[in-house]
């Protein structure tokens, strides 16, 4: 029963999907097994245009996400097949559900794997070898860019909730994002076959040795191979990612060279995206489709005359776009930070809120992190207000906090959060971001929170929290100590 379901599910999407028996072009779904890297067995849903000649056809190749199997791109598929002409595969990554082998983490294997999935698609699904696309959710992203640097025939890229620095994702500022490995170490155990990198990764986080982990970080992040990448990339993220923050994708956007294109929407991770791979109305997988088409069929579209950055602000408004992703702060104010002092160790309200859930209600129902800042111990956490904004206006690019540190501790994290408050000193969470300082001296720290564009109500302020505890993180800071911030300290604003 368990290895019919996805062919259920599958007939399901067709039949809700399919066009009118009289109607061509139309589509077929097949479940096969191709031969990954090894001869290892891959499941998938190969998803081919029918009505429209014997081919070849442009091929889409969608790797699964982490702990998720072959059905997660059928709906997606269907459409794509039926309304442009593709062969699209979207199979189950390597060692998770019905494909064999072992997780690798996005190893060798696990790239090598999208290549012959491709060759496979030209070979037997009348895919075209010289229009290939790439693409996928998550942990299908990162595969996605992976193979672009390492094969030449992809010529388009779709990575949405992707990673691109697998270590500033889970281990930013040398703060180890607990909640997020926590939740893949388990989906991975549940869901799949963990091989020998991520067996000794989970030793090493449970006896607090990440930064043993730290040498798998850079074969598997696009980042160290962005050099070669030719293909035309287009990246869809969330700003409440609690995964993968944005942080990692904007630098990588910035870097690339080939035509691209960047998306940030509000939501967390791989919301903002989930019904369109179900083939659901989905503004991300609108521009998925109009990205291959232009960039694999020729289509004149018009995408590739758009400014390549797309925004819609984190708590509500329509799409922004901009040249380039600097272009989307047009000035910086500073607001000076008057010297603090605090006790460290001692949790607070000022929360960064739970991985996944938190930005999902964000995203879905608006709904953000709050706090009470009068509530907020002042013991505990330094509180810096800003002055109140009489014209609406908007926080847009990536808020820096340039804070002269004295820890009393040989190793203290902080957290530092950024608020909207009203007049009752409600606040909404804009952006946050965690270090972890090592050593008693005094040292200015420049902290980047996450990117972030968000509109800010006239009458509120902005305001700056910074504390030394966090439940989503293993912090560092131990009870006791204390924090001192000197009276040079300041926050950079960035403004649209």
């Amino acid at each position: 029963m368990r290895r019919s379901l996805p062919l259920l599910l599958a007939a399901l999407v067709a039949l809700v999907l399919a066009p009118p028996a009289q109607a061509a072009p139309g589509f077929a779904v097949g479940y096969r097994t191709i031969p990954g890297q090894g001869g290892t067995p891959l499941k998938a849903f190969v998803v081919e245009p029918t009505g429209r000649g014997s081919g070849p056809f442009p091929l889409l190749v969608l790797p699964s996400s982490w702990g998720v199997n072959n059905i997660e791109y059928v709906g997606a598929a269907a459409r794509l097949a039926y309304e442009s002409g593709y062969v699209v595969i979207s199979y189950t990554s390597r060692g998770f559900h019905d494909s064999a082998g072992e997780i690798d983490v996005a190893g060798p294997d696990t790239v090598a794997d999208v290549s012959r999935v491709i060759d496979w698609g030209i070979a037997q699904a009348r895919g075209d070898a010289s229009r290939v696309g790439v693409g996928g959710i998550s942990y299908g992203a990162g595969q996605s860019l992976l193979a672009a640097a390492a094969d030449p025939r992809v010529k388009a890229v779709a990575a949405l909730s992707t990673w691109t620095d697998l270590a500033r994702s889970l281990y930013p500022n040398e703060t180890v994002s607990g909640q997020a490995v926590d939740l893949l170490l388990t989906a991975g155990k549940l869901t799949g076959r963990p091989g020998p990198v991520l067996r000794d990764a989970e030793a090493a986080y449970r006896e607090k040795r990440f930064e043993d982990v730290l040498p798998i970080s850079p074969p598997r992040s696009p980042m160290s191979g962005i050099g070669s990448i030719q293909a035309a990339v287009m990246i869809g993220n969330a700003w409440n990612d609690g995964l993968f923050p944005p942080s990692q994708i904007t630098d990588f956007f910035t870097a690339l060279t080939t035509p691209k294109r960047l998306m940030l929407s509000p939501g967390d991770h791989a919301t903002a995206e989930l019904f369109g791979a179900a083939g659901l109305p989905n503004e991300i997988w609108d521009s998925v489709g109009r990205w291959f088409d232009h960039h694999l069929k020729g289509v004149a579209n018009g995408i590739d005359r758009e400014h390549p950055v797309q925004v819609k602000p984190n708590n509500g408004g329509s799409w922004r776009s901009h040249p380039t992703w600097a272009a989307a702060t047009a000035r910086t104010d500073t607001v000076p930070l008057a010297a603090d002092r605090i006790d460290a160790g001692w949790p607070t309200i000022a929360e960064s809120g739970t991985v996944l859930v938190s930005g999902a209600l964000q995203g879905f129902l608006r709904l953000p992190v709050g706090v009470s800042t009068p509530l907020i111990d002042r013991g505990a956490a330094a509180v810096w207000r800003g002055p109140v904004q009489w014209g609406a206006t908007t926080v847009s690019g990536t808020p820096r906090a340039h804070l002269t540190v004295t820890p009393s501790a040989a190793r203290t994290t902080l957290f530092a959060y950024l608020y909207e408050v009203n007049a009752l000193g409600l606040g909404a969470l804009i952006t946050h971001k965690p270090v972890t300082l090592t050593g008693t001296h005094t040292r200015a720290v420049d902290l980047d929170l996450e990117p972030t564009v968000w509109n800010v109500g006239a009458g509120n302020r902005l305001v700056l929290v910074v504390d030394t505890v966090d439940a989503r993180y293993q912090g560092s800071s131990a009870l006791g100590s204390s924090v001192a911030f000197g009276a040079d300290s300041w926050l950079a604003v960035p403004r649209s």
